[in-house]
């Protein structure tokens, strides 16, 4: 199975789970897995802080799941070159604090090695991330 098999059956299960399906993404990574994110940390998605390893990327997705629910995400396009797959597509996500939803496109830039994923960087409207996420 190549990288990109790997990433389009993990995107697929993550969209029909409503991302649910964390095992499939934790079975990818390499045990020393970085995975960062274009918020970084920031207080109003203090689940986007960058994570290393298995234990913390698990942590990841853990609060990403408490704080926001997955109403779309659509992986439409892979681009792979050597050891990097770029994933192109678009989501949408409900705050559940202020029930307040965003639509933004978003963007992965995984590196694999051996078969498993040891980087992991995303894109994705920050602006309306951060507005879904503070109170009016």
């Amino acid at each position: 199975m190549t990288n990109v098999d790997k990433l389009r059956r993990a995107y697929q299960m993550w969209f029909e789970t409503r991302g649910k399906s964390t095992a499939v993404w934790l079975e990818m990574l390499a045990p020393d897995v970085v995975l960062q994110s274009l918020a970084s940390g920031d207080p109003a998605m203090k689940f986007s802080a960058t994570r290393r390893g298995r234990i913390e990327a698990e942590q990841y997705f853990a609060e990403l799941a408490e704080q926001w629910e997955m109403l779309e995400f659509h992986a439409e396009e892979f681009i792979a070159e050597r050891d990097r797959v770029v994933m192109l597509g678009r989501c949408a996500w409900r705050f559940r604090a202020t029930g307040k939803t965003v639509e933004s496109p978003i963007a992965h830039i995984w590196r694999f090695h051996n078969g498993q994923a040891i980087e992991f960087f995303e894109f994705y409207d920050t602006a309306r991330a951060f507005a879904a996420a503070v109170p009016d």
